[in-house]
């Protein structure tokens, strides 16, 4: 079983401004992304307090996506658009249930 998840975590009072920068994978001339999927979060406890959930097939397809110029670029327009540091939880998938009986790990 391979899979890994990146969970960026920040706070902003401007995410209608982040959600507006579009995503990495829509940029124009980019290469096809590496990631399976990507969720956008907002913290229900915590007011103005986001996650973004990115699943990848591996850490290197993870790393090979966070390497391309149109992630830097988004990446440093989005932290311009935040109350504070971006934090970065680098996560291997250890088990996984798929709701079907069929867990693995």
């Amino acid at each position: 079983m391979a899979g890994f998840f990146q969970i960026i975590e920040f706070k902003s009072s401007r995410i209608k401004e982040i959600q507006e920068l579009g995503r990495p994978s829509q940029t124009a001339g980019s290469n096809q992304p590496t990631f399976r999927r990507i969720v956008a979060t907002a913290d229900r406890d915590h007011p103005g307090t986001y996650f973004t959930i990115a699943e990848f097939e591996s850490f290197d397809s993870a790393m090979e996506n966070s390497g391309r110029p149109e992630t830097s670029e988004f990446a440093a327009k989005m932290a311009a658009l935040c109350d504070g540091p971006v934090t970065f939880h680098n996560l291997d998938v250890i088990w996984e249930d798929t709701g079907d009986g069929t867990g693995t790990g």
